[in-house]
């Protein structure tokens, strides 16, 4: 399928390989909490970048829109999580220059669509 060649969907697929591989590390306390809701706004993430992939260009704007208050709010659960000591510093700055990276290239997806 060609919407999994769309490279925020990579970006964001690679991103939850690495944050599903550094679940067996973190405390039982925290893995039914605050990393399982950072699970479920990764997954959502990854289920409405394929959706807007698929939309047509006029319908994208607010789904994407969305999707950036989601990765902002995953953006706060990881800092959360290394603050409280769930995720070392190590892992942080993995997930943390990832999403980054999404952001940059959802806020140019968005950008571009105002400029069509």
């Amino acid at each position: 399928m060609d919407e999994f060649n769309i490279p925020i969907f990579k970006k964001t697929y690679d991103l939850y390989k690495i944050f599903y591989a550094y679940r067996s590390g973190v405390p039982k306390q925290d893995r039914y909490t605050i990393w399982q809701k950072s699970e479920e706004l990764l997954l959502e993430i990854l289920e409405n970048l394929l959706h807007a992939s698929q939309m047509a260009k006029g319908e994208k704007g607010e789904l994407l829109k969305a999707v950036s208050t989601k990765l902002n709010f995953l953006r706060i659960f990881i800092r959360l999580m290394k603050d409280v000591k769930t995720l070392d510093s190590k892992k942080y700055i993995v997930i943390q220059t990832m999403i980054d990276e999404i952001g940059r290239m959802l806020g140019g997806w968005i950008r571009s669509l105002k400029s069509e």
